[in-house]
């Protein structure tokens, strides 16, 4: 099959891409990170206005969607400007959210997240992602006999340090309102992994830009060490990763099936994580320094690389067909 991008989503990418680069996303990563989320509110503010979130939201509840295609684009570009915040949380919620029997939840948050008037956080595990700013806290239980959906109080606690430090988690509130019981979550988790791949092939391939210009100015006995063929080959191979992971990611978001969207999340967050470190490897000395933008990508790509599914999870769903037996 051969597929190719059409020319609006093309400029929709392009646009989304053009409006980050101007927003100086490092020194928002660096405020979210402290917990000074205003700047952060304001980009996520135009984030929505470009339709982002709305992607994920049915158009029963003012959204644009489902478009799963569209929504992995967008995430591309967010996660190659490493910006902060609950973003596939927020999508994530939104897709349980519309697929639950009573639909007085999507009613009651829906509109809201698809505006960019509200954020939401979700969590099947003990943490949960920005909890300390979203302003919709949503937990689900996974115990086969108690599996329930829940709209959890604010954090007890302020949140606990991260690999990443935009990554801000908080141990998860027990207890809060019932919202469903036994909720679909397939669903919600093929949204998850699907912009978790998206997100970090856009780190990846950022990564790689970065590197790819410091090498071509860092130089060794006069000479660039872009120049150098052992660098030469390490680029070649991160570069090659990045790519196959890109038509798999793609093809992902059309069938939306569990092992296709499992494989595209293995192989991105892999070629991510990968490039990061043959960046921290290149880049020498300066690449281990917190003050180095390079570090906002380096420590995202390996945060994401267990988000929402390890490698193994993810190996074991590919090699079961999605948990289908024959």
């Amino acid at each position: 099959m051969r597929f190719l991008l059409d020319t609006g989503q093309r400029d929709f990418a392009a646009s989304l891409n053009a409006m980050l680069t101007a927003a100086d996303t490092p020194s928002v990563v660096r405020d979210w990170s402290h917990g000074d989320h205003d700047s952060g509110r304001a980009l996520w503010g135009r984030i929505a206005e470009a339709g982002v979130f709305a992607l994920a939201v049915p158009e029963t509840y003012e959204g644009l969607g489902p478009r799963p295609l569209e929504l992995a684009l967008a995430f591309v570009e967010l996660g190659r400007h490493a910006v902060p915040g609950p973003l596939v949380e927020t999508v994530t919620a939104a897709t349980l959210l519309a697929s639950l029997d009573d639909t007085g939840p999507a009613k009651r948050w829906l509109p809201a997240l698809a505006s960019g008037e509200s954020t939401a956080t979700l969590t099947t595990g003990p943490y949960a992602l920005d909890a300390d700013t979203a302003d919709l806290r949503l937990t689900v239980s996974t115990h086969p006999a108690s599996r329930a959906l829940r709209l959890a109080p604010p954090p007890d606690h302020p949140p606990r340090p991260s690999l990443d430090p935009a990554r801000r988690l908080s141990p998860t509130p027990h207890g809060g309102e019932l919202l469903a019981t036994n909720p679909p979550l397939a669903p919600a988790l093929l949204t998850a992994r699907l912009t978790t791949a998206a997100q970090a092939l856009g780190v990846g391939l950022a990564l790689l830009d970065k590197t790819v210009t410091h090498v071509k100015q860092r130089t060794q006995f006069g000479t660039p060490i872009g120049s150098f063929q052992a660098v030469k080959h390490q680029l070649a191979d991160a570069k090659i990763a990045l790519e196959f992971a890109r038509p798999l990611l793609l093809g992902a978001a059309l069938t939306m099936t569990e092992e296709d969207v499992a494989a595209a999340k293995l192989t991105a967050c892999e070629a991510a994580y990968r490039t990061a470190r043959t960046a921290l490897q290149l880049h020498g000395a300066i690449g281990y320094t917190a003050e180095y933008d390079l570090s906002l990508w380096l420590t995202k790509a390996r945060a994401l690389r267990t988000a929402w599914g390890t490698p193994d999870e993810c190996r074991t769903t590919v090699l079961s067909g999605g948990g289908r037996r024959s």
